[in-house]
């Protein structure tokens, strides 16, 4: 096992202890110890613990009593950033089911994969996304629908605008397996006693499916309280923290740090249903913002504000995140306005969040982090699997109490994902990485992703933190595209700082990327953009856009 990085560990211990109840319980000790406190804050609108386990309960009890949701049972959890989403959440939780949140983009077409995947009866839905499942009742296992409108929670204390989602007001449903989130709530039926343990299966969040068909990661209580607790005691949590959720709730980053590790420590979110960088402003210095855990792709708009002031965000104490690597200039930028470093993590659905940490008192830029409790990292090389040691490149595989049971329904993909090492049981990410001399892990790229330029490998993700540096560059996304010579050539997708449109050209910076890169890895193509197709967690859809160059290969040769 790896211990390199303990010399950097901070001054807490180096192993947790996991509970053996279930993460609902956590939210029950919250609403005991502070009842009156704030849990959640919504656009203007204010619900105290003691509220908020009230309606947790009264909603289980409908699933259970009206519904007929039984133990173990999948329901389905399709709704935006929201007081439903944490409530209906916990409330299937309390009904000892089991949570399938699912990305509230997809389609019917797609989310139709889901409801048969997990044979799901129930769902709870917001009511914008109504078109989109409404065609799969009876079609499908599914029988009934629980739609919730998010203005019901929406209070007047918020001078930003609303989201469309949040302005819209309740539409009455009239069809016989129609149920309104307000009546479920009101019936204030009791549930059955709260069974459920540490080894009980709590969550499925899917994965993306780039390789492949989605697949469920089977999480207990106790993998998901592994990094809930973990993330408590790095984070330096206070019953006082005020945290700004931005980050969807259905992606497990957004899951354990925005809304489980604030709930077990009693702390206050403050909600968004979209992203809007005026109204994260204006949340943070209004209600003294502590904590926000977030994505690059987030931070680089949010700092592109010409309007933002040092003052505005001078209560946040830190700021984390995961998903890519925060670039180097854009960290420096970060720690200028606000004076905290970038703290980066790592993790995988698989892993229900991080798996990785950097200290907060000694983070590394573009960095991994360290292992977190109890995990033992390792990097191999991918083929042979063997070990490697200080800046080798290869494989990244993590054993730890966080790790998912396996992949639901997926005998074949379980046995592949997994190898056996001194007597444990590893999970191979399927990410290309490195360590330190002082065990800080580095991400190298996906293993898909890497390009091969005339036989030398180019990795996009060091191509775009060189080009991050560039100061007309806002956002960068680098992809192989076909070229008769090298076999694959380097292009890259560029968004443009306000002021630079058409004052720099493609041809300048290819040039400058001459200056500060190899030859074999800068780029040879520059598309300027105004956007970038993206994931609803803030991540770039690179795959797309590489697609796109694919077609357009294709078409020049017929």
């Amino acid at each position: 096992m790896l211990t390199l990085h303990y010399d950097y560990w901070p001054k807490i211990s180096k192993s947790l202890k996991v509970p053996a109840t279930s993460l609902y319980d956590n939210l029950k000790v919250s609403a005991h110890r502070y009842p009156d406190q704030d849990a959640i804050f919504y656009y203007g609108n204010k619900i105290t613990y003691e509220e908020l386990d009230a309606e947790v309960n009264a909603l289980a009890g409908y699933l259970q009593h009206k519904l007929g949701v039984q133990k173990d049972e999948k329901v389905l959890l399709f709704m935006q950033n929201s007081p439903q989403f944490v409530i209906g959440y916990y409330a299937i939780l309390r009904a000892n089911a089991v949570v399938v949140p699912i990305n509230p983009m997809l389609v019917a077409d797609e989310l139709e994969f889901y409801i048969r995947d997990c044979e799901i009866k129930t769902a709870l839905a917001g009511q914008e996304l109504y078109d989109r499942i409404r065609p799969l009742l009876r079609k499908t296992s599914l029988e009934n629908l629980l739609l919730a409108a998010y203005s019901d929670y929406a209070g007047h204390g918020f001078e930003g605008m609303l989201p469309k989602e949040v302005e819209a007001t309740r539409v009455n449903f009239i069809e016989a397996d129609h149920y309104h989130w307000n009546d479920a709530i009101e019936a204030k039926l009791t549930p059955t006693e709260h069974t459920a343990k540490g080894d009980d299966l709590a969550c499925l969040p899917y994965t993306s499916g780039t390789t492949g068909l989605p697949k469920g990661c089977m999480h207990t209580n106790r993998t998901i309280n592994a990094n809930t607790i973990g993330a408590f005691y790095w984070s330096s949590t206070t019953p006082n923290a005020v945290h700004l959720m931005t980050l969807p709730l259905f992606h497990v980053t957004g899951m354990v740090h925005s809304m489980h590790m604030p709930l077990f420590s009693g702390s206050t979110m403050v909600i968004l249903t979209r992203w809007n960088r005026d109204a994260a402003v204006e949340l943070i210095k209004n209600l003294g913002c502590t904590h926000w855990v977030t994505i690059a792709t987030m931070i680089i708009d949010f700092l592109a504000n010409p309007n933002l002031k040092k003052e505005d965000i001078a209560t946040l104490t830190s700021i984390s995140g995961g998903g890519a690597a925060l670039p180097e200039a854009v960290g420096e930028k970060l720690f200028k306005l606000s004076g905290l470093r970038f703290v980066e993590g790592y993790g995988l659905s698989e892993t229900i969040a991080q798996t990785h940490f950097n200290p907060p008192d000694r983070p590394k830029m573009q960095c991994l982090g360290i292992p977190s409790f109890d995990v033992d990292a390792r990097i191999i090389e991918p083929t042979s699997g063997k070990e490697l040691s200080v800046g080798e490149i290869g494989e990244i595989i993590v054993n730890g109490p966080q790790i998912m049971v396996g992949y639901y329904n997926r005998d074949d993909e379980n046995r592949s994902s997994f190898i056996d090492i001194d007597g444990k049981r590893f999970f191979r990410t399927g990410d290309i990485g490195r360590y330190d001399e002082e065990g800080y892990f580095f991400i190298v790229d996906r293993v898909k992703r890497m390009i091969n330029a005339s036989g030398f490998k180019v990795w996009p993700t060091e191509v775009e933190s060189y080009l991050y540096k560039h100061p007309a560059i806002q956002q960068a996304c680098i992809v192989g595209v076909p070229d008769p010579r090298r076999g694959e050539t380097v292009k890259a997708f560029v968004i443009l700082n306000e002021g630079y449109e058409g004052k720099v050209s493609a041809e300048e910076i290819i040039e400058w990327s001459k200056q500060h890169m190899a030859a074999y890895k800068y780029p040879r193509q520059i598309e300027f953009r105004k956007q970038f197709p993206m994931t609803s967690s803030g991540k770039i859809l690179w795959r797309t856009l590489q697609e796109e160059e694919k077609v357009k290969a294709d078409n020049k040769v017929t």
